[in-house]
């Protein structure tokens, strides 16, 4: 029996974050170890690094890749993958990838971006009106520079149509584990990430991520362990009063200082730590608003709904059921190719 090749063109250039391309390179080539010892293989990945020239691509972190063809043997790859890196920041790379895109993408089953692989992407005018996502780092800027995308600065990654995108670096792999889910089904997408030792999937959005580790290291110096344990404890029904005392304070001096050090209150704080720990809970897809509500500390599952709605501007049911379509649906893995 013949089996079917799936190329995928990785996309490169100088100065380019080279985890973008190992990270995901490494999920689909042990994919493709694994497809071939099953008895009877029909499928397997054909992995090739494309580069404006063939060899060596300087990588932003001082390490190097090398390009093994030029970008023109990447026309008709089954999927082609953007990478970021700074150097697709700059004009000229930025244009002859999107310009490439713009030629070539249509005859590619699916397009990613990772990182800031979304610049040049999005450069190219193919997500005109469609969602993505990019590093929270840079999710405000490429909203600014590309308007007519609707970037979500939340997500791990995304998909629209044949589009995919995904946040910062490490991301990729969760993206790289989806795509696998989606061609050849959850078993093999389970065994790859037991085999590279990381989640199957990740919950929750980039944001647990980048606020949470944002507000530590700014606050670790100024009031010690605190911030990390209020995060341990968001269903407990925490005061002022209680937090200045773990810290030896007055509820005064403890306000002020979190004024000084976060910008905001105590309360104001901890208010938005459990939003964002609730948001995290319902990408689960398995706890009940009410039991989400239960474990964060708030009296009911309607005043969680309020509160969400107020600073999200959507109910959690909706925001659910928006992540939820970002990840492999049913109908795609009815479409498995093994």
């Amino acid at each position: 029996m013949d089996v079917r090749t799936l190329r995928i063109a990785f996309l490169g250039f100088d100065d380019l974050n080279t985890f973008d391309i190992a990270g995901p390179f490494e999920a689909f080539s042990t994919a493709t170890r694994m497809l071939a010892e099953r008895p009877r293989p029909r499928a397997s990945y054909l992995l090739r690094l494309h580069g404006p020239r063939t060899g060596a691509l300087a990588g932003e972190s001082g390490l190097s890749l090398m390009a093994t063809a030029p970008y023109e043997d990447a026309v008709g790859a089954d999927t082609v993958i953007v990478p970021g890196g700074p150097g697709l920041r700059q004009p000229d790379t930025q244009a002859a990838v999107a310009q490439w895109l713009r030629t070539h993408a249509r005859r590619s089953r699916r397009v990613v971006s990772v990182c800031t692989g979304l610049y040049g992407l999005a450069a190219s005018g193919l997500l005109k009106g469609r969602r993505a996502t990019t590093h929270w780092r840079f999710a405000a800027d490429a909203a600014r520079v590309f308007p007519g995308i609707e970037v979500d600065g939340a997500a791990l990654f995304l998909r629209d149509g044949r589009f995919y995108s995904s946040a910062g670096i490490s991301a990729a792999v969760d993206l790289a584990l989806a795509l696998i889910e989606e061609d050849f089904g959850r078993s093999l997408s389970l065994a790859v990430a037991r085999e590279m030792v990381v989640y199957l999937r990740r919950e929750g959005g980039q944001s647990q991520y980048s606020e949470p580790l944002r507000f530590q290291a700014r606050a670790r110096s100024e009031l010690g362990d605190l911030i990390p344990w209020i995060h341990a404890n968001l269903g407990a029904p925490l005061s002022v009063e209680q937090l200045a005392q773990r810290v030896h304070l007055g509820a005064r001096q403890l306000s002020r200082r979190f004024r000084d050090v976060l910008g905001v209150s105590p309360a104001a704080y901890l208010a938005a730590a459990r939003l964002d720990e609730a948001r995290r809970r319902l990408t689960d897809g398995r706890d009940s608003i009410e039991v989400i509500a239960s474990g964060l500390g708030y009296g009911s599952g309607d005043v969680l709904r309020r509160r969400f709605r107020a600073r999200y501007g959507l109910s959690p049911v909706d925001f659910r059921q928006r992540f939820a379509r970002a990840l492999p649906s049913a109908s795609s893995r009815s479409r498995r190719l093994s």
